[in-house]
């Protein structure tokens, strides 16, 4: 609405000088949650000048190094506090109460948490909460949510483009 009966042509030709180097800040962009509305909109530019498929690596990329910084950040400073956090009475209740035991099925439980981690990553949902969920609920390496993020997002980030280049 701030933005209607606006000519903003400048900014869509500022995004196209910029390249995939645009692509690629929109990516580390797409992270954030404060920041991901800026990046789906530089995203809708972007697919109507670039290559959505080589867009949507590069801007993988940047996403990628975005999440890698939340993932150090949280199991750096707050690996004690999680820890602390496990131990209390609220998480021991809901592992109880749902279907799910820890100890009888860990491996669905990562699994499904893999899952839906994946959903909130590759979706315009603050990529800190799918993060938090993968370091927080399993004891996956940094390698694997490397992998698993530039996957996610890369997949999040060429719907993006794609709906770019079909306006």
């Amino acid at each position: 609405m701030l933005f209607a009966n606006r000519d903003l042509s400048f900014i869509h030709e500022f995004i196209a000088s910029l390249g995939y180097f645009g692509t690629f800040i929109a990516g580390a962009l797409f992270t954030y949650g404060f920041t991901t509305p800026l990046a789906i909109a530089l995203f809708l530019v972007i697919g109507q000048t670039q290559n959505i498929f080589v867009a949507s690596f590069i801007g993988g990329i940047g996403a990628l190094i975005g999440d890698i910084i939340i993932f150090k950040f949280l199991r750096l400073t707050f690996k004690d506090e999680i820890a602390k956090l496990r131990k209390e009475n609220v998480f021991t209740y809901i592992g109880h109460a749902i279907p799910i035991h820890m100890n009888k099925h860990s491996k669905l439980k990562n699994y499904l948490t893999l899952i839906f981690a994946g959903f909130i990553i590759a979706s315009p949902l603050p990529d800190e909460l799918g993060i938090s969920m993968l370091a927080i609920a399993t004891n996956i390496s940094e390698r694997s949510i490397m992998i698993l993020s530039y996957l996610f997002n890369t997949i999040g980030i060429l719907v993006m483009l794609a709906i770019g280049s079909a306006i």
